[in-house]
């Protein structure tokens, strides 16, 4: 058993009420129903590798941005919103080989259905632009070999009330570390800032379109992140429209 494991699995009990407020942050709470429910070209796919030569800085990231990236952090989960009121991104792995950035694999995906902000509010539907740690994951779904502590938990699933292309959204998810208890599993509702400041932030399965502040990509892109992400590399997401992470 994993250390803690106990301890995750009683704090998945949190009463329905409460799980379902986490869970509104991330997919399709107030999700339009009677939506296509297809993903970009692309996004259901599993992505492809884009080895090569690294960089020493994090490409498209400006200095304002690359400060907040931790020294010790060696893994870096980037995410180019592609506007500021665009709900579309694309989702790049980093690993630092040394001195260098590598980029090690890309994915289409989807943040904030009305894009951005560096002010996230509860309910804007728009995801918070920054650098945040990683640090639990969890899911419906059993843990697909993750470093990271994972809570398996059928409470994660969507509720059957919201649109059908949402059902999913939650077989596996990552907790961005914004608003939230690091070292809590991704459904604690637990708001250290306030519950104004929103929170249940999350990487997640992608439906197709917006989130309500989350960022999706394909079950493929979450299982390799899964798979690849380990607390020991310190791992981290910078996130935002191209202009705010360049500034």
């Amino acid at each position: 058993m994993r250390l803690g494991e106990g301890r995750r699995a009683g704090a998945a009990t949190v009463t329905a009420v409460l799980l379902c407020a986490a869970l509104a942050a991330c997919g399709g709470a107030r999700a339009e129903r009677g939506g296509d429910g297809m993903a970009r070209a692309g996004a259901q796919g599993g992505g492809h590798s884009v080895k090569g030569v690294g960089a020493t800085r994090v490409p498209g990231v400006g200095d304002r941005m690359q400060r907040r990236i931790p020294v010790a952090s060696r893994q870096v989960v980037v995410v180019y919103g592609d506007g500021k009121d665009a709900a579309q991104a694309t989702v790049v792995l980093y690993a630092k080989r040394g001195p260098n950035w590598e980029r090690v694999r890309s994915w289409p995906g989807h943040n904030g259905k009305k894009g951005w902000t560096a002010r996230h509010r509860a309910g804007d539907n728009r995801s918070p632009v920054g650098v945040f740690t990683l640090t639990d994951a969890g899911g419906v779904l059993a843990d697909p070999g993750t470093r990271l502590p994972y809570t398996r938990a059928a409470s994660f699933a969507a509720p059957h009330w919201w649109a059908k292309s949402h059902w999913h959204d939650f077989d596996y998810v990552i907790a961005i570390d914004y608003n939230r208890v690091k070292g809590a599993p991704p459904d604690d509702p637990t708001r250290p800032e306030g519950e104004e400041r929103g929170g249940g932030i999350w990487l997640h399965m992608d439906h197709g379109s917006g989130t309500s502040a989350c960022v999706s990509v394909s079950r493929g892109a979450m299982e390799q992140l899964l798979r690849t992400l380990d607390p020991d590399e310190h791992p981290v997401v910078v996130m935002g429209d191209r202009a705010a992470l360049k500034a």
